[in-house]
């Protein structure tokens, strides 16, 4: 699925990601620094992604991993820094919240610094319920 607005296109194709240069901007993150191009083009094949374009250039990315029935993840939300200002970050989030293949699920994510961004498409703060558990947890008993 494709949608335009003013210079940028978002869709939802992903043979059109560069996975290098996905890479470039997730390792800029406090979320994904430490992820390999491997993890990451990993992470591509197995969720819905979303590119945000500028002139074929990719300056905005977000994946969605769900169950299709009952709930989605909602994570890797990420715009070029020379690229924020602009509404790119509201207008993925209002395209990924609008998909039917998502409407009526629960959605879930975290972030750190950008509440009042998800808040405008109705995620709320749940302090006192979300947990995780690491990936090497089992590594840091021994």
């Amino acid at each position: 699925m494709e949608s335009s607005f003013g210079e940028y296109i978002i869709n939802t194709d992903k043979k059109l990601i560069p996975v290098e240069r996905l890479t470039e901007l997730l390792n800029n993150t406090y979320w994904a620094h430490h992820r390999s191009q491997e993890t990451i083009a990993k992470s591509i094949e197995n969720s819905i992604c979303f590119g945000v374009y500028h002139r074929r250039k990719l300056v905005g990315f977000a994946r969605v991993v769900t169950d299709y029935a009952t709930m989605y993840w909602l994570c890797d939300v990420v715009i070029d820094p020379d690229y924020r200002g602009r509404g790119l970050g509201k207008e993925l989030i209002r395209y990924i919240t609008e998909m039917d293949e998502l409407k009526g699920k629960f959605g879930i994510l975290a972030t750190r610094d950008a509440h009042g961004l998800y808040e405008k498409f109705g995620f709320q703060r749940v302090p006192d319920k979300f947990m995780r558990r690491n990936a090497n947890w089992g590594e840091e008993r021994q």
